[in-house]
């Protein structure tokens, strides 16, 4: 039998985790193993050789949707002109919306992180990277363009990065929410309440 690379696997595993982020966009995460299964064209046994349960589907959904997005960051940070914190910002949701059609599926995950401790730990450490990348990009824009020092940039980042991430979930629970959400406006608006 021939031997299975990890570029075979990594590409189930994406093939998986695309079927489960279809079926959890359309089912809520009352969407099961055997929906993802069905969605997927998979075996059972391909699908269970990757994933032992729909938590670490899940969790894998989430670290492909929010790693685009840190990936992004770290891909803006390296560059010689580090964007404004509202050009970061604009740049990270314009992405997740491009990637994420249906953004009540973050709002689902964030209402089931509530009761349920297992998404809550996804939500904890997948959001948490990104609120992170948010402090690192924002202090070294602050270092680059305002002059502080690494100690003070570093703080001013942390809760500038808080607010980012409330007017993050603010546009992501507001697109879900409400037919008539002016998405343009309100990234127009939040880049401008933001540092530039």
């Amino acid at each position: 039998m021939p031997k299975v690379t990890e570029q075979y696997r990594e590409a189930k595993r994406d093939q998986i985790t695309d079927a489960a982020l279809r079926c959890f966009a359309a089912k809520g995460f009352g969407a099961s193993m055997a929906d993802i299964i069905a969605e997927s064209g998979l075996s059972a046994g391909a699908i269970y050789g990757n994933f032992a349960n729909k938590a670490e589907v899940m969790n894998a959904v989430a670290r492909k949707v929010m790693g685009s997005r840190i990936q992004e960051m770290q891909t803006l940070g390296s560059r010689e002109r580090i964007p404004s914190p509202g050009e970061v910002l604009t740049r990270i949701l314009t992405g997740l919306n491009e990637e994420v059609a249906d953004t009540g599926l973050l709002l689902q995950v964030w209402g089931e992180s509530v009761t349920d401790p297992g998404i809550r730990d996804i939500v904890d450490v997948v959001f948490g990277e990104l609120r992170e990348s948010y402090v690192r990009l924002f202090a070294d824009w602050a270092v680059q363009e305002r002059g502080l020092e690494r100690a003070d940039a570093h703080a001013w980042g942390k809760n500038l990065a808080a607010v980012a991430v409330g007017l993050g979930q603010g546009y992501i629970a507001q697109s879900a929410m409400f037919s008539d959400f002016d998405r343009a406006a309100y990234l127009a608006t939040a880049r401008g309440l933001l540092p530039h």
